[in-house]
């Protein structure tokens, strides 16, 4: 990167010269300002932007194309204001919603930019708000206040200018981090005098999204200093431990590392809205030919008329068949553009927010615990939670809680915490005095533990115990009575915790000491050595001197690091293997913990080498391991622990019924690989019989010729499928449930962060590669013009999508959006990310649905999502049922919708045939305009508010259900071709049984005229619409029940009030049917003509409905009734025997852990002066 961005310390001015291009000519300040904005609209652009956004929609468009028609009183058949209000109505309710959700917005950037902070102005720090932030300034922060920019660590309260932070907000992870100052600036800026003279000058690299990397250097009085991450406290971090520090602001606002990571907001629109904006064009197309037909017949008609009768020319003598024929292309457009009805859309909008309060009212998805009911923020994505197919989560705090507890140990063959049941009570009459420590409830429940530390009758147990309380980094505050620790995992905590609440207390360190109170007696040990942890040892190690003198090594780590270093191996030691299996198999993280004495003479020779190690300036790190590896010999094993990760209620289950429903899960986390694929153990996304495919697998090494990459040959197997060599073996692989044998076997793939940057920025990976695999393939991109890093992100997504489970872990916010947007990109799929914190916003805004839980990690993740939960349980729910039968309702209502338009108005259609092509409308005004407002919308908008094909119980206990909406069955192009001839078949037949019945004039009364003939029709087509709606309606309620009445009830009252003659005497240009009705339907034999209309457009739907009976097409529900009584559902408990795969995925020993806490402690860093006074 080049190193071009320039920061001055205490000088506004300079950075105010500096300007950028941004557009065109314009350009802006190249130093961001610290306001952060993430609202969409202000005051000025809300109208222009909203109603742009809104003219995406065809069908807007297309309404207003039907206005402008209306305004030519030649071709107009309604006044043009009677549809501008409708469509007013639909703009006004869109913009509104966006407005809402745009207020919110508005709300929280207020919130966050209007937070105090201290600034220094001249020589002194004033109180400001964090939009008042530039680069250059100088911040004072203070204990448990959040970082307001990315700055560079100056100074701080704590010994060596250490400061601790907590990063949840940035990467999920709860454990302290710490970061440090350099030396020159603790040393020298010791007072606010100091801080306003202070003109370093920092050189970096420019603004970026790299949240774990940054490189730079400071100058101040002639000298160059190097920077790294280590000195920079990021935007969003919060300081703990710490009471004051010092920073340089680096960058500001959307310059800084998260803000860039954000993501911008998309305006998502659902698999039915792009489908529909698709068939409004189809249907205007075909409208605009049908419409040019019956104008070109009607020229004709109108040339063949007037040939035919001469003396009528005086009418004709204006116009041709031409201009006719043009005017009634007009007209007819006109007439049919009610095919497409705007209250479709109005009832659309209804429909949605009704939908949303369902799941806002839905007491099951209701939390009691904080009082948090589940929130539909976006009420236009309802149908498509009916069609996710893949779900990316985050770990830390959306599948797990966050909170480590310490849950069993083995200790010398006797295992601990055996289950729940006994009480955490304390023996009576031991006296334990070490308990007005406790501040926190131990989950650790077993009496016999308490007893025997109690009794102290048996020494590994004391040992044991012992090495707890000694052997960590972790540090302790008092505050008032109680002690307060704070470690840099929560594994170490949740271990400290359990000495002290069996009795054996961490009170104080110093940098050369240990102080603990053992049952009640005080006791200082003097540290010798710590071995410090890392990634690669897995284990750490404590060398101390007890008050008798006797010198000791405690060791904790891996199993797989401490079994191999063990004296011996007996009985216990067995036993401790098994009880570790055990301890895997329930997913908990387990640990081993030994120790050993050492005499004084081997440890004067180790101490000396130690030393000399330890100035060494090149190899150090690798001397110092040799010799941690010569002194971590000959142990013997005192016991193992197991902790656990608390999931959240019900995830497994939930992930289970997930995977049932073809849902695939996703994991994405910050966090490390071990605990990562821990929690991925323990929620059941991974099991014992996958095989894993971690990065080594992936893309093998190129040196060796025959391993070629795994990632490669999975593109060419499905490439080839395509292809069409050899794919019939594999697509009937792939459909049919084959036997275990043939069957590939399940798999699952783990990948970090640097593996996906590879695969996201380059296709050199494909380059390196040689052999056959990668010349076919570069025959394959000859005939399809595909670069190789978009070939390398296919093959990635189609191996990662034919896996059971995928983990990606030590990924950034920007990553975790980027694998979604492939995933969209090339498998077409509908999304679903869920995550609770700020580290999720840009997956979130980025998939198809956004899910934010309402956690722990503060609240952006639920501000930019459109759906708000309180647990990852609740997921269930909110797909399985209220988004299966979301998508129910509205395809069922979008079918019925278009099937009573065309089966309504299509006549006008066939009229023309009967009425020399003119534009003549057949029905009355009235009957147009309230047809798709009162008459038939009802039972539609009943059946997309309320129809269930199963209960809510149903349908979680057949996830199965849930394909359907994945597969697009119940509303595509096939559907929408059947509902169409279904409409048209029932015009037909209303219109020419109609027409046929009225060619005789016989009747009880003279009813042969146009208007009983329109009245005819218009009530065949009607009743035939709301029986179609009766037998198609699955779940009848009181509602269903009263909108079809009311329909009818309608129907009849506004016929009675529309065609009275007291409204034909005051307007007959607006009321041109008097009597009607009451003449036509009154006769009996028109009411027998409206019956056997009736019988024929319903008889076909009976028909097919008894054919599918009887032969026994079934319906998904009864094959997967009958798969429920073949086969047991799988069941989601834990498996009681142990696995032989188990052994390689024990432990994730504190993994959360990070090197260097040692090292600070030993140089006396991280210590205050004051606290050796508690040693003595």
């Amino acid at each position: 990167p080049a190193f071009t961005w320039e920061v001055r310390a205490n000088d506004r001015n300079y950075h105010m010269q500096f300007k950028k291009k941004f557009a065109f000519c314009l350009t802006k300040k190249k130093y961001a300002g610290n306001a952060i904005k993430t609202a969409k609209y202000n005051i000025f652009t809300f109208l222009p932007l909203n109603l742009y956004e809104q003219f995406h929609r065809m069908a807007n468009v297309y309404f207003v194309f039907v206005i402008l028609l209306q305004t030519f009183p030649e071709i107009s058949t309604l006044p043009w204001y009677t549809l501008l209000f409708p469509l007013s109505c639909l703009l006004t309710i869109r913009g509104l919603r966006d407005l809402i959700d745009d207020v919110g917005r508005h709300q929280s950037d207020r919130n966050i930019n209007s937070r105090p902070c201290e600034i220094l102005s001249g020589k002194s720090f004033r109180w400001q708000k964090w939009r008042d932030i530039c680069v250059g300034d100088i911040v004072r922060l203070h204990k448990e206040s959040f970082v307001p920019a990315d700055m560079l660590l100056l100074c701080s309260s704590e010994p060596s200018s250490l400061c601790y932070v907590e990063t949840a907000d940035i990467d999920g992870e709860t454990n302290l981090k710490f970061r440090q100052a350099l030396l020159v600036t603790h040393q020298e800026l010791v007072s606010e005098e100091s801080m306003a003279t202070f003109d370093g000058e920092v050189t970096c690299e420019e603004p970026n999204s790299r949240m774990h990397s940054f490189t730079g250097t400071l100058e101040w009085r002639g000298e160059t200093y190097s920077l790294d991450s280590e000195r920079i406290l990021l935007r969003g971090c919060k300081l703990r431990n710490t009471d004051v520090c010092y920073g340089l602001v680096i960058y500001a606002g959307f310059d800084s590392k998260i803000m860039r990571n954000c993501g911008k907001i998309k305006r998502k629109k659902t698999k039915l809205d792009r489908m529909m904006d698709r068939l409004v064009i189809i249907i205007f197309l075909v409208l605009l030919v049908m419409s040019l037909c019956l104008a070109i017949a009607s020229g004709f008609w109108a040339r063949m008329f007037q040939e035919k009768h001469s003396y009528l020319s005086a009418l004709y003598k204006n116009t041709t068949p031409a201009q006719q024929a043009f005017f009634n292309f007009w007209g007819f457009t006109i007439l049919l553009s009610i095919i497409i009805p705007m209250s479709m859309y109005i009832t659309f909008e209804f429909i949605y927010l009704v939908n949303s309060f369902f799941i806002n009212w839905d007491l099951e998805m209701y939390y009691a615990v904080k009082d948090i009911p589940a929130k539909a923020r976006s009420t236009s994505l309802n149908d498509q939670l009916g069609q996710i197919e893949y779900i990316f989560s985050d770990k830390t705090g959306t599948l797990t809680q966050n909170m480590m507890s310490f849950k069993k140990c083995c200790i010398n063959g006797t295992i601990y915490g055996t289950g729940p049941g006994h009480e955490n009570k304390q023996p009576s009459g031991s006296g334990l005095t070490w308990s007005h420590h406790g501040e926190k409830k131990l989950d650790f429940c077993d009496a016999t533990l308490l007893e025997a530390a109690w009794r102290d009758s048996d020494p590994v147990l004391r040992e044991f115990l012992r090495l707890l309380a000694l052997c960590h980094t972790v540090m302790v505050e008092e505050k008032g009575d109680q002690l307060v620790y704070q470690a840099a995992s929560p594994d170490e905590e949740a271990l400290v915790l359990a000495a002290r609440n069996l009795g054996y207390v961490f009170l104080a360190r110093t940098q050369d000491t240990i102080t603990i109170s053992e049952l009640g007696k005080k006791r200082t040990y003097e540290v010798l050595a710590m071995l410090d942890f890392n990634s690669d040892r897995k284990r750490m190690s404590v060398l101390v001197r007890d008050p008798q003198g006797t010198i000791r090594l405690y060791t904790k780590g891996a199993d797989t690091v401490i079994l191999e270093r063990l004296q011996r191996r007996g009985p216990n030691e067995t036993f401790t293997e098994m009880a570790l299996d055990r301890f895997a198999e329930e997913t908990l993280r387990t640990l081993c913990l030994a120790s050993k004495e050492v005499s004084e003479v081997e440890y004067s020779k180790w101490s000396r080498r130690h030393r000399e190690a330890s100035v060494l300036l090149q190899d150090r790190t690798q001397e110092l391991d040799k010799l941690y590896e010569e002194m971590e010999q000959n142990l013997q094993l005192l016991g193992a622990t197991a902790i656990e990760d608390k999931l959240q209620d019900g995830v497994p289950e939930t992930i289970q019924l997930l995977k049932l429903g073809n849902i695939k899960v996703w994991v994405l986390t910050g966090d490390k690989q071990e605990t990562a694929m821990n929690i991925g153990y323990a929620c059941k996304l991974l099991t014992d019989d996958m095989e894993i495919l971690e990065e080594k697998e992936i893309s093998s090494a190129p040196t060796t010729p025959s391993s070629h990459s795994e990632i490669l040959e999975a593109y060419w197997v499905s490439n080839n499928n395509l292809s069409g060599s050899g794919e019939v073996l594999c697509s009937s692989r792939l459909s049919q449930p084959c036997p275990e044998a043939s069957c590939h076997k399940k798999r699952a793939v783990i990948v970090s962060g640097d593996f996906l940057d590879k695969i996201l920025h380059m296709g050199e990976v494909l380059k390196e590669k040689k052999g056959w695999l990668w010349r076919r393939l570069a025959c394959c991109r000859a005939t399809g013009p595909q670069e190789p890093g978009s070939l390398v992100e296919k093959a990635f997504v189609d191996l990662a999508t034919s896996c059971q489970a995928v983990i990606c872990c030590r990924v950034t916010p920007k990553q975790k959006a980027l694998i979604v947007q492939l995933v969209k990109k090339h498998k077409k799929a509908i999304t679903l990310a869920i995550g609770d914190g700020a580290n999720d916003v840009n997956m979130i805004k980025t998939a198809d649905i956004g899910v934010g839980i309402s956690g722990l990690e503060g609240m952006q993740a639920v501000q930019c999502s459109d759906y708000a939960l309180a647990q990852f349980s609740y997921l269930q729910r909110l797909l399985l049922v209220h988004g299966r039968w979301a998508y129910l309702r509205i395809c069922k209502f979008l079918r019925y919708f278009f099937y009573k338009t065309f089966a309504g108005l299509m006549a006008q259609v066939w009229f023309a045939f009967h009425s020399g092509f003119t534009a003549q409308p057949l029905y009355e005004g009235w009957f147009l305009a309230l047809y798709n407002i009162f008459y038939t919308s009802y039972p539609v908008l009943s059946m997309g508010l309320l129809e269930q094909d199963v209960s809510a119980k149903k349908s979680l206990e057949f996830p199965e259900l849930y394909v359907i909406g994945q597969q697009d069955e119940l509303f595509n192009y096939r559907v929408f071709g059947i509902t169409l001839l279904h409409g048209v078949s029932t015009s037909l037949a209303s219109f020419y049984i109609a027409l046929w019945a009225f060619e005789d004039g016989i009747g009880s009364k003279v009813v042969g005229d146009y208007e009983s003939f329109a009245v005819t029709v218009a009530t065949s087509a009607l009743l035939s619409v709301l029986v179609e709606i009766i037998l198609d309606t699955k779940f009848w309620t009181v509602l269903s029940f009263l909108m079809v009445t009311a329909s009818l009830l309608l129907f009849c009252l506004f016929s009675f009030l529309t065609q009275s003659i007291d409204a034909f005497r005051i307007a007959p240009a607006v009321f041109r049917f008097p009597e009607a009705s009451r003449n036509a339907l009154t006769d009996p034999y028109i009411l027998l003509v409206v019956l056997l209309s009736l019988v024929v457009n319903t008889v076909p739907s009976l028909t097919v409905r008894l054919y599918r009976t009887i032969t026994g097409k079934n319906t998904i529900q009864q094959n997967i009734r009958l798969k429920a009584r073949q086969e047991p559902e799988p069941s989601v408990e834990l498996r009681a025997h142990v696995p032989h795969g188990s052994f390689h995925r024990r432990s994730s020993y504190a993994f959360s852990h990070q090197e260097g806490y040692a090292g600070l402690i030993t140089r006396g860093d991280s210590l205050r002066t004051g606290d050796t006074r508690r040693a003595t």
